[in-house]
């Protein structure tokens, strides 16, 4: 499986949109995360972010939260996420980008957690509440296990802050394109092409849009503003637990079909 930055780079210079789906992992169930994700990486997806279930997941919105927490009212564990990605990831193309609170990595220790998500098959990592004054704790590591860390920029940040997460991020940088949390939004803000503008301005490295991103619509004007890729979680995450497994995939099949349609010039 090649790394984040080989998969982003090379559908750049392509001068192609990168999909990124988001799914919670082990929602419905891990069988179904495992079939999910041979599916998307069938239907389009480029690379897949993979949710770690947690019990306090600030960065996320109600769908995602409630996918957590019947995740982990199954007793879905770090070890059963890891054991399918190991299961997976000799059988698809799209790297697998794990998303993850910090506080679990800190109690596991970075060595041994880094060096066991990267046994896996695991190619990048996010950390959402990761802070800036911390990442060189984790991401210089990380890089000697051939894991890249990619750093979220907010809206709200100041230009001196964009710069810095910029120089740091690793793989691709990912602008949230929303002040708050994940979740379905009618919308795309329109600051977000400027904040396009605003990184395109400081870094040569590829940029990913996510947060609110849950319409066909919204990812065809995400890559006419520039982006170098769409993140969508929410919208993917609602449609697996919708109806019964089968049903599930075969909505997140058709979904994502369309959204790879919607970004392929």
């Amino acid at each position: 499986m090649v790394s984040v930055s080989e998969r982003m780079n090379a559908l750049r210079d392509r001068g192609q949109c990168a999909l990124i789906p988001y799914i919670t992992a082990g929602d419905p169930d891990l069988e179904t995360t495992a079939a999910a994700l041979k599916v998307l990486d069938r239907s389009g997806a480029d690379l897949i972010e993979l949710g770690v279930p947690y019990s306090d997941p600030l960065a996320d919105g109600p769908v995602i939260q409630a996918a957590s927490t019947r995740s982990l009212s199954r007793g879905t564990k770090l070890e059963d996420v890891l054991a399918i990605v190991k299961q997976v990831s000799p059988e698809i193309q799209a790297p697998i980008i794990l998303f993850t609170y910090y506080n679990p990595i800190l109690n596991r220790g970075i060595e041994a957690f880094l060096q066991t998500i990267a046994d896996a098959g695991v190619k990048g990592l996010v950390v959402p509440d990761l802070p800036l004054e911390e990442t060189e704790t984790l991401m210089k590591p990380a890089l000697e296990y051939g894991i890249e860390v990619v750093l979220l920029v907010a809206p709200t940040s100041p230009k001196e802050r964009i710069e810095a997460i910029a120089k740091q991020s690793q793989g691709f940088i990912y602008l949230v394109s929303v002040t708050g949390v994940t979740g379905i939004r009618t919308a795309v803000e329109g600051r977000v092409q400027d904040l396009l503008m605003d990184l395109n301005s400081v870094t040569d490295k590829p940029i990913a849009v996510g947060f609110g991103i849950s319409q066909v619509g919204h990812a065809h004007q995400v890559m006419e503003w520039g982006a170098d890729a769409v993140v969508v979680g929410s919208a993917f995450v609602k449609r697996l637990a919708d109806g019964s497994s089968e049903q599930g995939l075969q909505a997140v099949e058709s979904f994502c079909r369309s959204l790879k349609a919607a970004i392929t010039e």
